[in-house]
């Protein structure tokens, strides 16, 4: 039989190497969506200016539905997810001395990589001084209420304690439905520790029931990934569509400011992962880009806990006790990239609007990004939300952060990634300080299965 189309046969050769390229490589999918979205926003947008305002706008939200329900997919099982991955992580320590061990480390780990990451966004903003290349005029253009409208965040030493009272939920049911992060890991934390201590006759049926709870969520979270490379296109379709590379012109020393200090932060984690978890940098890269390109598209830490999980178990060699624990906490107060970026925007609202800060004024930004990233929702944008408070406590109109929101978009997304990143090489770390030699030392899980099959 002939071919029909002989002209057509070097197109459809290609068509099927590039199927087989990518079949089974979710990475290498997302990327192409992720170049392909933007291609196709340019064509929305307002650089080309094809179509009207109002159809352009329309077609950007049909086209990123599939990247709203993937999100909504993945955020509706976020909760219960990490209900049931913090106690079975809990519980599945050999004892409550090993779980403080590493809970303390965790903690101190997400603690000192925050107040690093800081310093790095506020050093690198006093040094390049981006603030100076914006004029005053355009910052002038935008409403501003003078900070003294906006009242404190900071808790007064006699509110501390009933401050810290208030982070235990009084109603656990309200803070799930309400979607408060830290006071869920807090009462996970609770009720895993109960099950430690008791026998495990008693504790068995709650233990098996949360590993089912925990399996059915994971078999959600492996359907929604088939929607992950069209989820990836609407995203980044709307978002071109919405606000056009013209956009980011008068703002690139700022976004290059933040994207240098992401990139120093990033050198710090491949380092520190070299020198404790054994990973060669390009090594430990190539095992988890897939979830970080992922964490760059959708800009939600939350949204790809799941996928962070099993990459830190399948391709880290991390044992499920340590990932399912570490990446919940990381995920809800690991925030070393969007701590960065606020010290960087921090000394760049100064400089516009003529602040001089002091020093104990950097110090006071320094703490309050630790302190702010405690219980902060992992979900897009909420870097902005963060960053007012943090202004507020060193007398910088808050309102100012409009001047921001432009390319916010573009360094949220970035920042995601650092912050992935930190929870994945906080899990090697923590794991190998714990006695466990990983997939750097021994071969991946998901290696392993694929050897003992063969």
């Amino acid at each position: 039989m002939t071919e029909p189309f002989p002209k057509l046969q070097p197109l459809r050769a290609l068509s099927g190497r590039l199927e087989r390229l990518i079949e089974g490589r979710l990475w290498l999918k997302v990327l192409l969506a992720l170049f392909a979205g933007t291609g196709f926003g340019m064509l929305l947008g307002p650089d080309l200016a094809l179509l009207s305002p109002e159809t352009s706008h329309v077609l950007a939200q049909w086209v990123a539905l599939p990247g709203l329900l993937f999100l909504a997919l993945i955020q509706m099982i976020v909760i219960p997810l990490v209900f049931a991955s913090i106690i079975r992580g809990l519980t599945a320590s050999e004892s409550i001395e090993k779980l403080r061990q590493i809970g303390l480390r965790a903690v101190a780990f997400f603690a000192g990589t925050t107040a690093m990451a800081t310093t790095i966004g506020i050093s690198l903003a006093l040094l390049i001084r981006p603030g100076t290349y914006v004029e005053a005029y355009e910052a002038a253009s935008e409403p501003l209420a003078p900070a003294s409208d906006h009242p404190s965040t900071l808790p007064s030493l006699s509110e501390l304690p009933q401050h810290v009272v208030g982070m235990l939920p009084t109603n656990p049911l309200e803070s799930m439905v309400t979607g408060q992060m830290l006071q869920v890991i807090l009462f996970a934390v609770v009720l895993g520790v109960a099950l430690l201590s008791m026998a495990p006759t008693r504790s068995a049926p709650l233990y098996d029931l949360l590993g089912s709870l925990q399996d059915a969520c994971m078999t959600v979270v492996r359907g929604a990934m088939r929607l992950a490379p069209v989820a990836v296109f609407g995203l980044m379709a709307r978002l071109t569509a919405t606000v056009g590379l013209s956009t980011l012109a008068g703002m690139a020393i700022y976004v290059a400011t933040v994207l240098l200090g992401l990139m120093i932060l990033v050198a710090a984690y491949l380092v520190l992962a070299a020198l404790v978890g054994g990973w060669r940098p390009l090594h430990f890269l190539s095992r988890t880009r897939e979830v970080l390109l992922l964490a760059f598209s959708t800009s939600s830490s939350a949204a790809v806990m799941p996928l962070s999980m099993r990459t830190a178990e399948d391709d880290l060699g991390v044992r499920p006790a340590t990932a399912r624990f570490v990446i919940p906490l990381g995920a809800t107060i690991n925030m070393t990239g969007t701590a960065l970026y606020q010290g960087v925007a921090t000394v760049f609202l100064a400089q516009i609007f003529g602040i001089e800060l002091a020093p104990s004024s950097l110090v006071l930004v320094v703490v309050m990004a630790v302190a702010a990233s405690i219980g902060s929702p992992a979900t897009p944008g909420v870097g902005i939300v963060i960053l007012a408070m943090v202004l507020e406590s060193v007398g910088i109109p808050a309102s100012g952060v409009v001047l921001l929101m432009g390319v916010d978009r573009l360094l949220d997304m970035s920042r995601t990634s650092v912050n992935v990143m930190g929870d994945l090489v906080a899990c090697t770390v923590l794991d190998r300080l714990a006695g466990h030699r990983g997939a750097a030392h021994g071969g991946s899980e998901r290696e392993k299965t694929t050897a003992a099959s063969t």
